[in-house]
């Protein structure tokens, strides 16, 4: 066997050997139940990649099998690969739980507080009260409280307009000084 020196035939051979290679790995999973992961790379530079269930999570678990053979040479294999491997999973789910759990106490504990919050500043305010369960000298404060705000309403608006007058006259006499110097 040698190369290919034709870069034509060279990318068709290239495409019916990848298909032929990804089918046999697809046998391979279907008849055994293996997971499998390849990744090839056409003569062109194109990756192309099959796995089962998914490339991603072969290569994770291949890179994780590798990196516990590694930790089990310098150790003298003293844990199972597959408890060990099993068991930092179990771990971190376990740790990923803790962390939910802390963090809906500590929302449920916020909501209280809201809530405890809420209830204390209901009865401070008149307008959260029903009309109808209040009584005369609380209606009065009310109609009172009612005309100071809409005393505050018209003086702010008209402090708005005014702003809103000047600065535009601003912006039309700084034009007319612009026109005017470049005249002179």
């Amino acid at each position: 066997m040698e190369k290919i020196k034709s870069k034509d035939y060279l990318q068709v051979t290239f495409s019916k050997r990848r298909n032929g290679l990804f089918k046999k790995a697809s046998e391979l999973c279907t008849l055994c139940g293996a997971e499998t992961a390849i990744v090839l790379y056409s003569p062109a530079g194109k990756a192309f990649s099959f796995g089962h269930p998914c490339v991603e999570s072969t290569m994770d678990k291949f890179l994780a099998t590798a990196s516990l053979i590694e930790i089990g040479k310098s150790s003298l294999g003293v844990h199972s690969f597959p408890d060990y491997h099993r068991n930092i999973g179990i771990n971190k789910l376990n740790r990923h739980i803790n962390e939910l759990v802390n963090q809906l106490e500590a929302e449920k504990k916020y909501g209280e507080s809201f809530t405890q919050m809420e209830m204390a500043n209901k009865d401070q305010f008149l307008w959260n009260k029903p009309i109808k369960n209040l009584e005369f000298h609380e209606l009065e404060q009310l109609r009172v409280s009612m005309e100071e705000l809409k005393i505050k309403m018209v003086n702010r608006t008209e402090g708005l307009k005014r702003a809103s007058m000047l600065s535009s006259s601003i912006d039309i006499n700084q034009v007319g000084r612009t026109e005017d110097e470049g005249v002179q």
